[in-house]
């Protein structure tokens, strides 16, 4: 049998598996050895002695490989920024940049539920997960609506969707995977980030309110407040943006010249401003004990998954399935674009029986070198391209988009973590009143995404400026 017959059968059997509900870490870990051994076998000749000598490679191989990538220095960044986010919420600075922009903004048809989308996206800006961040506005901004009268699955919805924000705004956990798996610059990546994570943003408001004005009962605005409560409530919300703001300038140094330190050494250098800062308002043991501890939860989980599909794409590789991909690909009398198009559809359906770090450390190492085939190639020039863009470009265009399809599937039933993370936190709530919640919210990705495909400059502009 051909090493591309062998990676198409064991790549179904891994779909068996996680279609039965094995976890994503184990069921490519294990189809990843099982691939490697069969190849092995294969190429040795099947017999069982020889069947012991594939083993033995396979397990080698499967020993090293996670080792080798994991110690990257640019997957330290992950910890350091789920450690921000945590730290942030222990400290209180959650909740003073909830308060801040709900005294601005609440006045608005949907106010608290607009309110709750752009202190959302301000805590994205400052914790790279997506889950903890809907964790932390559920406790925060559900009993607030509740308490004026919302709709509680509309209420439940806004949090499990401006959740998703965290996704593309930097510091992003799930950016700074997709960069190492395909091997571009992290740095640009979270610099593409912003505008599409502010776009983002903006549709969800423009969704709300719509909502607000046509359904009078679902989202009442709020208002009462003095312009001297609301600028009384600025000083809590500042060290947020103070972090932010070290962090860019650190990392993309915006005076010109070369930056001041790495993503990494930024994100490390934003993980102590804020411990200082939450000392400094009193952060106790116990809650300082929890931002480690809830940290070091979601960093094992996203490093066992990243652990597991090593193994499975180290198999990819020998069975030279991508390749095979990428030659069929380009192979078909389509246009490039509408292609694309057809790519992020399949994330679409893929993402309703997988989590997103998952279903990206599948993919993209058989999608992403199709995609970039379909350009014209990692070094082609703009002029020459398929897109309008140069490969690097096209790279970190790609990237944002099936990060943006990964917030989506964040979302979608049946597996949408974040409406799980929801409902798990608040007791009155049940996962479909949580799912029935963000329908609504799938009109406004869909919308997104649309516009990051059509306008390419969207995603690219920060980028260029950096170059």
């Amino acid at each position: 049998m051909e090493p591309i017959d062998i990676g198409l059968w064991v790549t179904g059997f891994m779909l068996v598996l996680v279609v039965l509900g094995m976890r994503v870490a184990f069921a490519a870990g294990l189809a990843g050895l099982v691939g490697l051994t069969w190849i092995f076998w294969a190429k040795f000749g099947y017999s069982p002695d020889k069947f012991v000598k594939a083993v033995t490679v396979s397990v080698k191989i499967a020993g090293q490989v996670p080792h080798s990538k994991v110690s990257s220095q640019a997957l330290s960044l992950i910890p350091t920024f789920i450690l921000i986010g945590y730290l942030a919420y222990y400290a209180g600075l959650t909740r003073a940049l909830f308060e801040a922009a709900k005294r601005w903004i609440a006045w608005v048809p949907g106010g608290l539920a607009v309110s709750t989308v752009f202190a959302t996206a301000g805590f994205a800006a400052v914790s790279g997960a997506s889950v903890a961040t809907s964790a932390v506005f559920a406790r925060i901004a559900i009993p607030e609506m509740l308490e004026i009268g919302y709709n509680k699955r509309f209420a439940a919805g806004v949090v499990a969707a401006a959740g998703t924000l965290a996704s593309l705004i930097p510091p992003s956990a799930i950016l700074v995977i997709y960069a190492i798996i395909v091997e571009q610059d992290v740095g640009k990546l979270l610099l593409a980030g912003f505008i599409p994570g502010a776009f983002s943003a903006v549709v969800y408001v423009a969704l709300i309110i719509g909502i607000a004005l046509i359904f009078k009962n679902v989202g009442p605005p709020v208002r009462g407040f003095t312009w001297r409560q609301r600028f009384e409530a600025l000083p809590g919300a500042l060290p947020i943006i103070f972090v932010v703001v070290i962090i860019i300038c650190f990392v993309y140094n915006p005076f010109g010249g070369d930056a001041w330190g790495t993503p990494t050494e930024g994100g490390a250098l934003g993980a102590f401003v804020v411990f200082c800062m939450a000392l400094w308002r009193g952060m106790k043991w116990a809650e300082f004990k929890s931002a480690l501890l809830e940290t070091a939860k979601l960093t094992v989980m996203i490093f066992t998954i990243i652990w597991g599909v090593l193994i499975y794409v180290r198999f990819l590789g020998f069975a030279d399935l991508p390749g095979a991909f990428s030659d069929w690909i380009t192979g078909l009398q389509m246009s490039p674009m509408v292609i694309l198009i057809c790519i992020l559809l399949a994330y679409a359906v893929l993402g309703m029986f997988m989590d997103a770090i998952g279903m990206l450390l599948l993919t993209l190492p058989v999608v992403y070198p199709a995609v970039m085939a379909l350009n014209g190639g990692e070094s082609v020039a703009a002029a020459d391209s398929a897109f309008g863009m140069s490969g690097t470009m096209c790279a970190i265009w790609f990237g944002i988009l099936v990060v943006k399809m990964a917030e989506f599937c964040l979302i979608t039933p049946p597996i949408g973590l974040n409406c799980f993370v929801v409902a798990g936190v608040r007791d009155d709530l049940s996962v479909q009143d949580v799912f029935r919640g963000v329908m609504p919210f799938f009109i406004a990705d869909g919308v997104t995404i649309a516009l990051l495909v059509a306008f390419p400059s969207i995603v690219l502009y920060l980028p260029m400026l950096a170059q």
